[in-house]
């Protein structure tokens, strides 16, 4: 069912998987209980309202004076040169006022050629840095009141990115790609599994499998500035801790990224990155109860468990 929310968007109550209906079965009552330097190269529309963005009150208008930044693109990249060009070009034109980040790191190729010629700023470092860390290398350097992070293989045509721009201007702080993965298969991939249990535990099942970990999101100024940019590193801890600090989640417009990504090399049989996106999303749970209590938050209904070591 889609009620009408603020500013004319629709909200968007359909699941897209039998879990969240079984989930919502066991969940015992949430008690709301919270606290609150690379080498550099430079060289250098209209926004629509999409389906399925939440949003709470809209910010100031975007009009902004000449050459005043609204939208940073951040764009971490190794060894993308076939198609980081393209993927710039989209995001080039989600907005007017628009400046496009490469986080250029441990590179072989031509990536960083290509990507200056195609119009961005291009933050090149000779060694790798690690998952995720090209992304707040970006948002530090960026100018703009919304951010958005792509991935430098993955090409999204600027109509489909336009509406994570909308829904932060119009009043959320972190837009998630409405995009769930696969949960009809048996097993379920371990990095799906702990999307989906993250979002539980932070009292944000209707999310689904919505994640800051996949792309496209979008991320608002005052986000980043109350969470910080180092937790950007991690993007699970980002996420709960949006939730937890009462920052404005929603999801919007769903891309089926899943689909769009190169399969990577397994190693030993396994996904090497797997293991690296499940710590990210175990250390988001720990922070989270750290906060919260052991439950996270949950009661224990009228259940009675002997909680001291036993002695014997």
């Amino acid at each position: 069912m889609k009620k009408r929310g603020r500013a004319g968007f629709k909200i968007n109550r359909r699941r897209h998987s039998r879990a969240y209906y079984h989930s919502k079965m066991w969940l015992p009552y949430r008690m709301p209980n919270m606290d609150k330097k690379p080498i550099v190269s430079d060289k250098s529309d209209v926004l629509e309202t999409e389906r399925g963005a939440q949003i709470g009150e809209a910010r100031p208008s975007e009009s902004s004076p000449a050459g005043k930044i609204i939208v940073s693109v951040i764009i971490p990249a190794m060894n993308e040169q076939r198609t980081i060009g393209a993927v710039i070009r989209e995001a080039r034109h989600v907005h007017p006022h628009t400046e496009v980040i490469v986080v250029e790191n441990g590179s072989h190729d031509r990536t960083a050629k290509v990507a200056a010629a195609a119009g961005a700023r291009v933050l090149s470092f000779p060694e790798p840095l690690g998952h995720d860390v090209g992304r707040r290398i970006g948002a530090e350097a960026a100018s703009g009141q919304i951010l958005l992070f792509l991935d430098g293989d993955i090409v999204i045509p600027c109509v489909r990115l336009r509406p994570f721009i909308q829904a932060v201007s119009a009043g959320a702080d972190v837009v998630l790609n409405d995009y769930h993965g696969p949960v009809n298969r048996t097993p379920i991939h371990p990095v799906v599994e702990a999307k989906h249990v993250l979002n539980i535990l932070s009292n944000r099942a209707d999310l689904g499998g919505a994640s800051m970990t996949g792309i496209p999101h979008a991320i608002s100024q005052k986000a980043l500035k109350e969470i910080g940019l180092k937790s950007l590193e991690k993007p699970p801890l980002f996420q709960v801790m949006s939730i937890v600090s009462g920052l404005r989640v929603v999801t919007v417009h769903g891309i089926a990224v899943g689909k769009m990504n190169a399969t990577r090399k397994k190693q030993n049989g396994k996904d090497p990155l797997a293991d690296v996106i499940v710590q990210d999303h175990l250390d988001a749970i720990a922070w989270l109860t750290s906060r919260l209590g052991a439950r996270a938050g949950y009661t224990d209904l009228e259940r009675k468990r002997i909680r001291d070591e036993v002695k014997t």
